[in-house]
């Protein structure tokens, strides 16, 4: 193996970067960075943009509805003239939908004067507005057959994503985006939604347009005749949104299609759907499914069952069939009622079955496949596809959800035109369909908002959809991009989740990392507690297909290579395999032909020779096997399908790219290293062994010298790092913000590092590290902080946060009701304009503490002034305050965004860690003139216990204080990419050299000398750089103290909650401690003297303490039985023992009194011995 090259002196470039931020240039200096984020913009702007290979999505989506027609007679009138419709006919539809570029949307009488009218998101983000466009939809209509009549009609303002080809940062560079106050790489890829930037995250869900065989048990409770086989196929529109159909397998050997619409679920005997498609008589039927498999008596048995079962029905033609299909589901489908059943039939077939096939005899042999592969499940020839692997799996990407939930509200708006004219005839309204004022007036009673109801989809997450849009869950759908430093941020565009479903159930096996992960889904990166295994994210070269190529000519080329077509005789062979052309069937071939073509396409696409097949194609070759996957030879080139570069090493001209899927990786040998590469065996290898890995794992220094949980959670705690969040933090108004003062460029990095810009936004700070048990403030992963370190601004951070003041909240009308200013009165008192002004706004630069004024306002109708103070419990330093206005520009001030920055320098107590999972709190801050020191009079930033490492086996923790003491003295960084090294050219070795060269001890220890005695340590100490992170986890966000509070009204024990005043939480294993300690007294002080004590009656006779009640003393100055005076005094007595002899009063928790009332709501009884002391 050859050595690795690990330093570079020129690679923190720092001259360069400095120069890049005085003057940004005209293209994005990170490709990288914005290739992470391309799957969301891609999908988003297929919507309303096409290419040359398709037309945009909301096109396709567009002639994908159904016509909706409205008479002008209700629905029992007669048919005039003895025809098939009722009076005269209106047909409406959609054309051509449009959204327009965010803009503010200023009155005409406005006399306010702008730049532009454009907006920008900077502004939506400071305003805390949603960053929207105009959507348009053009409507049209016509009477009978006579012309079109249109009409352009608005659907409500739609959020925009930002740097999408609907939003006015696009094609800008980092020199134009800095002129809009964003930042000089912004990606996008993220709506601004009040303010709040929002991601529509990655779904998993089942590959589309491919036949899933299942083995679930579960479908045996479907009914009695049910087992737990199944094929399933989820299929795909040209416009991306998709309908499932299922076909089980019943026990007497029938099958049976399931099938969804409107979230309601339909099961039709499959051979009904089949003779419904195609007139085919019962031998071509049973010709096609047996495939010249006559020996195979499970086969032919259960296919002759499936011709005998067709017949109950008593039905012969297709016509036929398609008219009971019309009949049953002509109120389901809500069609026009001039058609006849056989049309609704056709309907329900384009609508519902195998919808990404236009021909009916497509999806007729598409049906015979489904039946073709569970009767080969069935028969034990073949197993079921796992639905937990990735070769069975793609991604929902953002566009796609969105134009689904805009299609299905562009339907909802038609079905609503025609149910109100329908309505309108039951109340006798008449409704002149032929009058365009009457067609308007319609319209206005609709709510044709679609913008109100995405945006309620994009700020809470939770869907609202009459059909599903075939989704198993209806909330989690958008998440927050939180800009708590970069790392996270950009985790945020590449995370995946399984599905919200997935997360309540309780099996683990949806959660396990399967081999055919590899490449596309990262091992590491993937958080621990509820959410591990499910949250995933994606490999740093993991791509996602978005877009449909013409694939026309594929078929053609097939057959050139080999394959027969449907129509041929020789498909009549059982050996053979079908051929599948993104979910179509296109043919037949053998098993070693099948192998042939596969060959020959991958050739042909990574070539070029053929200009026809896209380089994203999947070739997906499943040989033939026993008891494996159901062979055949599929072909994907449809979007949403995960995919990632490899060598191909059968290049005629040398080693080429070729972009490999999830299905075809399983049959493909690819080599890991040079030396895994077998001549004429192996056909790929890998470009890095690092490209299994996510952006975030990739920053992990030496991480295969590490014990894999402890990537795991630096995985995590990168992202909790209080780091850069961003450089364009004037112009933010984030709820919350941290912000580390002393970020630094690493020494150690990874060489992906630079490649996406991570030094724009520095995470943590070079410390020097010394491995010692000094003073015994390091215990229990605790690290000592050199004082004198912390006074020069080591780890000093700062949180921003934003106090949002809106005087019109809560009010019901647009009537101005207050506005900010101080009164004379108010202007006298020194106490208030030392932090306010003369408009009621704090000063810039003013210290607030507890209590002290934060704004004022005039009650326009109490002629009130009113001080609001700042309830935070630290003290803050107003950074600024923003105007906000409304769009328009005319409205009195209401609005005002006062942001304030908290100094947090580094207390005891504060949580750090290193890159390797290294984390503890700061236990002590040490003096300077204590701490040790070495010969050349460094002395360490941060001291950590030895203990740390040999159970966390953090090897790369090691690594990393060498070479970064390498690369320090040497002014150059270190790369810290994984897998370089071997047995043969050690790490130790690589960098023990260069620090000997230094002048350092080879192993990277020294000798130090004590602080305290000045005297030289008996042992050498480990002492190095490490690249340490702050974390968020702070003291002051987190200590609690509490004496007295609120308290639970049930069980009068003190309520939990930070921010409610309650009070720390008291466990088992608490309890236990303080039992060992033999502090029983502290016990009872803790949890029953300061908890919930209290004195209750306790009868000794019968040992009851819910049966001792109050009654009134009845014996003397009553008027009457059962009306007592006030005065008179109230006894307790035993209602069991109906006596007040053995009543007495003892201490105990109030809790247990309730306990005792619980039990006894059971029947049972809880029985006390007391005794007297």
């Amino acid at each position: 193996m050859i050595a690795p090259n690990t330093t570079d002196a020129s690679t923190f470039q720092t001259l360069k970067w400095n120069q890049e931020a005085i003057n940004p240039g005209r293209q994005a200096a990170y490709p990288a960075l914005q290739a992470a984020v391309a799957p969301h913009l891609e999908s988003f702007n297929a919507i309303f943009e096409g290419s040359r290979d398709s037309p945009a999505l909301i096109d396709l989506a567009l002639n994908d509805l159904p016509e909706r027609v409205v008479y002008d007679l209700p629905p029992d009138s007669q048919t005039l003239g003895g025809g098939s419709q009722p009076g005269n006919r209106l047909s409406i539809w959609f054309e051509q939908v449009t959204l327009d570029r965010p803009r503010n949307f200023i009155a005409p009488s406005s006399q306010v004067t702008r730049p532009s009218e454009l907006s920008f998101p900077a502004e939506a983000r400071e305003r805390k507005v949603t960053y929207r466009g105009q959507l348009n939809v053009k409507f049209c209509w016509r009477v009978n057959d006579g012309p079109v009549n249109s009409d352009v009609r608005g659907l409500g303002s739609l959020p925009v994503m930002v740097r999408s080809n609907r939003c006015n940062l696009q094609n800008m560079g980092p020199a134009q985006l800095t002129k809009h106050r964003e930042e000089s790489e912004e990606a996008g890829g993220y709506f601004i939604m009040n303010g709040n930037e929002k991601i529509i995250r990655f779904l998993i869900v089942p590959r589309s347009n491919y036949i899933t065989a299942i083995y679930r048990p579960s479908f045996n409770k479907r009914g009695p005749t049910y087992s737990a086989y199944g094929v399933t196929i989820r299929c795909l529109r040209p416009d991306t949104t998709s309908s499932t159909i299922t076909v089980h397998y019943l026990t007497d050997g029938d099958l049976t299609l399931r099938l969804y619409f409107r979230k309601r679920e339909y099961l039709l005997p499959l051979m009904l759907v089949m003779r419904a498609l195609v007139e085919v008589s019962d031998k071509e039927l049973f010709l096609a499914i047996v495939q010249g498999d006559f020996d195979n008596t499970f086969l032919t048995d259960r296919v002759e069952l499936l011709l005998r079962s067709s017949k109950r029905l008593g039905l012969r033609t297709r016509l036929q069939y398609l008219q009971y299909l019309g009949a049953h589901f002509r109120v389901v489908l809500n069609l026009p009622r001039h058609y006849t059943d056989a049309q609704v039939g056709e309907e329900l077939i384009r609508q519902v079955i195998a919808v990404h096939l236009k021909d009916n005899r497509d999806k007729f042999n598409l049906l015979v496949a489904m039946v073709q592969k569970i009767y080969g499940i069935v028969s034990g020839e073949y197993a079921a596809d796992n639905g937990d692997s990735a070769n069975n799996h793609e991604i929902l990407l953002p566009g796609h959800l969105y134009l689904a939930m805009i299609k299905e509200r562009l339907d909802d708006i038609l079905s609503g035109f025609v149910e109100y004219a329908e309505m309108s005839h039951r109340r006798g309204e008449s409704v002149n369909i032929t009058n365009h004022k009457s067609i308007a007036r319609i319209w206005s009673k609709l709510s044709p908002d679609i913008g109100r109801r995405i945006s309620n989809f994009l700020a809470t997450g939770n869907l609202v959809s009459q059909s599903g849009l075939d989704l198993n869950q209806t909330a989690g759908f958008t998440i927050i991009a939180e800009k708590l430093n970069f790392l996270r941020y950009i985790s945020h565009f590449r995370c995946v989740h399984r599905g919200a479903f997935f997360a309540t159930m309780k099996t683990t096996s949806v959660r396990k990392l399967l081999p055919e992960s590899w490449g596309f889904m990262c091992p590491v990166h993937t958080p621990d507690g509820t959410p591990c295994g499910l949250l995933t994210h994606l490999s740093h070269t993991c791509r996602i297909t978005v877009g449909r190529p013409d694939t026309s000519e594929i078929p053609r080329l097939l057959v050139s290579l080999g394959m027969s077509q449907i129509f041929h005789r020789s498909v009549a062979n059982p050996a053979n395999v079908t051929v599948q052309l993104d979910g179509r069937v296109v043919g037949y071939c053998t098993s070693q032909m099948a192998a042939e073509i596969a060959r020959n396409l991958r050739h042909f696409k990574v070539t070029g020779a053929h200009p026809g097949l896209p380089l994203d194609m999947e070739i997906a070759y499943v040989p033939l096997s026993r008891g494996g996957q159901y062979p055949g030879l599929y072909l994907f080139t449809g979007s949403s399908r995960m995919i990632r570069p490899v060598k191909y090493l059968c290049a005629p001209e040398g080693d080429a790219t070729d972009l490999i899927g999830t299905m075809e990786q399983v049959y493909l040998d690819i080599a890991c290293m040079s030396e895994d590469v077998v001549p004429h065996v192996t056909t790929h290898m890998e470009f890095s062994p690092t490209h299994i890995l996510s952006i975030l794992a990739n920053m992990t220094p030496f991480s295969d010298f590490n014990q894999s949980p402890r990537n795991m959670y630096q995985c995590q705690m990168g992202k909790q790092t209080m780091g850069t969040p961003a450089q364009a933090l004037a112009y933010r108004a984030d709820n919350k913000l941290y912000r580390i003062q002393s970020g630094q460029s690493p020494i150690v990095r990874a060489k992906l590092h630079a490649d996406y810009g991570f030094d724009e936004f520095p995470n943590g700070t070079n410390a020097c590290v010394a491995v010692i048990s000094y003073t015994g403030y390091d215990m229990e992963d605790a690290m000592i902080l050199n004082k004198s370190a912390h006074e020069r601004g080591f780890k000093y951070g700062t949180v921003y946060k934003t106090e949002l003041i809106d005087l019109s909240e809560g009010s019901r009308n647009s009537t101005i009701m207050s506005r900010f200013g101080l009164d004379p009165l108010n202007l006298n008192r020194p106490e208030v304009t030392k932090y306010l002004d003369i408009d009621g706004l704090p000063h810039i630069g003013a210290r607030l503490p507890a209590g002290a004024p934060l704004y004022a306002f005039i009650n326009e109708t109490t002629n009130r002034n009113i001080v609001k103070t700042y309830k935070g419990p630290e003290e803050a330093v107003v950074d600024s305050v923003r105007l906000l206005g409304a769009d328009s520009g005319t409205v009195a001030l209401q609005k005002v965004a006062i942001v304030l920055r908290i100094p947090r320098p580094p207390v005891i107590g504060d949580k750090f860690s290193s890159r390797h999972g290294q984390k503890g709190v700061c236990s002590q801050k040490w003096p300077a003139i204590d701490m040790p020191f070495s010969e050349s009079g460094i002395q360490p930033d941060i001291i950590i216990n030895p203990h740390a490492f040999p159970s966390r086996m953090t090897i790369g923790m090691f690594v990393e204080s060498i070479a970064a003491k390498a690369g320090a003295m040497n002014g150059c960084t270190q790369d810290s990419t994984p897998f370089q090294f071997s047995e043969h050219h050690t790490a130790a070795d690589h960098f023990g050299e260069q620090l000997v060269q230094a002048g350092y001890n080879y192993h990277g220890n020294e000798p130090m000398y004590s602080g305290i005695t000045g005297e030289e340590f008996q042992a050498d100490i480990y002492f190095g750089v490490v690249y340490y992170q702050r974390l968020r986890h702070m003291v002051n966000d987190k200590f609690q103290v509490r004496s007295t509070g609120p308290i639970n009204p049930l069980t009068h024990q003190p309520v939990k909650g930070r921010k409610r005043a309650g009070g720390i939480r008291f466990g088992e294993m608490e309890r236990d401690a303080l039992i060992a300690h033999g502090v029983s007294y502290l016990l009872q002080d803790r949890l029953l003297n300061c908890s919930d004590y209290t004195m209750a009656q306790v009868c000794k006779l019968c040992g009851s303490v819910i049966s001792p009640v109050h009654v009134p003393d009845m014996t003397s100055g009553s008027r009457g039985a059962f009306r007592p005076r006030p005065s008179v005094k109230l006894s307790v007595k035993c209602q069991t023992c109906q006596t007040a002899k053995g009543i007495t009063v003892i201490s105990m928790p109030f809790v247990f009194r309730y306990l005792a009332a619980e039990l006894a709501s059971m029947n049972i009884r809880l029985t006390l011995k007391v005794g007297d002391v």
